[in-house]
């Protein structure tokens, strides 16, 4: 049987910064529709799938914006429950809106991401 034994000097501490995660982010933002209120998203990657989401938001009645690396969304004022077609085709993470805006307001209409056929939920 085979075994390590490791012995070294001092333990080690101290903190390192993480950088965020687009495939952390973009179910969170689609979350923060849940809220119905301001949702602070902190550590947030500059990507072009978050700025689609973050448009995909304020088409659906949301006030989101993007300062720095802090995403703060407004979810009280949603208006619209379609999503704009043009949007969700641009990414495939766009479909995680879809829960919850049937949790929120009860239906969506979305296509599937790729801009095949809509798709009315209800």
């Amino acid at each position: 049987m085979s075994r390590l034994i490791i012995t070294g000097g001092p333990k080690l501490k101290g903190e390192i910064a993480i950088d965020g995660s687009k495939n952390a982010v973009l179910p969170i933002l689609a979350a923060a529709i849940l809220n119905g209120g301001e949702s602070v998203i902190k550590n947030c990657p500059r990507l072009r799938d978050v700025d689609v989401m973050i448009e995909i938001l304020n088409k659906i009645g949301c006030k989101a914006k993007m300062e720095g690396n802090v995403i703060t969304v407004n979810s009280s004022t949603i208006t619209q429950t379609q999503i704009p077609s043009e949007l969700v085709a641009e990414m495939r993470s766009s479909i995680f809106i879809m829960g919850p805006m049937l949790a929120r307001c009860g239906k969506v209409t979305i296509t599937y991401p790729g801009g095949c056929e809509s798709l009315l939920v209800q």
